[in-house]
Parts: structure tokens; sequence; C-alpha cells
């Protein structure tokens, strides 16, 4: 998102981390991928960052969501190589919760990135100003 707010700029990574206060190792790591997948435009050394690798109207949140969360395990018993509970064919949640993870990436597919930034301005200015080097 803050990439699509600051369309044609390269933003640097510390930028993006202080303006949502999340950790910085962690969307290292997120950028990383996401260069790999194309979302992103990665540039290294001292003037380097993120910019976006394609056009916001391009970029399905549901996509991206399951290129980076791979698949979901919500409970246990999602994976029968792990799951060690004695409820397994029997219990009526394992259902209910996989109905409710396809609806909720159902929902994310029809979503793309230019439909949640479509009020750019009203976002950017709950953001830090970016600071240009």
């Amino acid at each position: 998102m803050y990439c699509a707010l600051h369309t044609g700029q390269i933003v640097r990574i510390e930028d993006i981390a202080n303006a949502f206060g999340i950790s910085k190792a962690h969307l290292l790591k997120s950028a990383r991928q996401m260069g790999q997948l194309g979302y992103l435009k990665t540039m290294r050394g001292r003037s380097g960052g993120v910019q976006l690798g394609m056009a916001p109207e391009r970029i399905v949140i549901g996509e991206v969501v399951r290129a980076l969360e791979g698949a979901s395990e919500v409970v246990e018993c999602f994976n029968p190589a792990t799951n060690t509970c004695p409820l397994i064919g029997e219990c009526q949640l394992t259902g209910l919760f996989r109905r409710g993870l396809e609806a909720f990436f159902s929902e994310l597919d029809h979503v793309t990135l230019a439909d949640v930034t479509s009020n750019p301005e009203t976002l950017r200015d709950r953001l830090p100003v970016l600071e240009l080097a």
C-alpha cells in the first residue's frame, strides 16, 4: 500500500516499517518475496529501496496473501501429517474453518491494490511524511 501511495518513487524499507510500526526484518523478508514474485522492484545500495513492480490494478490482494502466507493451516487438523486431534473425521469444526477460509480468500480475490488505495490523499495524510534522499 505504501508503494502504491508513493507511485514512481523508490521508498526505503525503513520508512515503510516506521509508517506502519512493523518489524524492519519482517518487512525485508516480505519485500524480497514480493520482488521475486514481481509485485515489487527492489533496488540495493545506498539509495536503494522498493517500488511497485506492476500496476496496482493488476495486484490482486488474495493472490498476494496466498503467495506470502502459503497454505493456511488455521487449525491443526488441516495438516494430516501433524494432526493429533482425536476427533478427526467426526468434528464439525474442520469443515466450518475450511469454508470460512475459502470465503475469506474469495473476498480478497475480488479486490486489487488499486481498490484499497483509491483514496490516496486521505491515506497519505495518515502516514508520516516520506523524506526523500
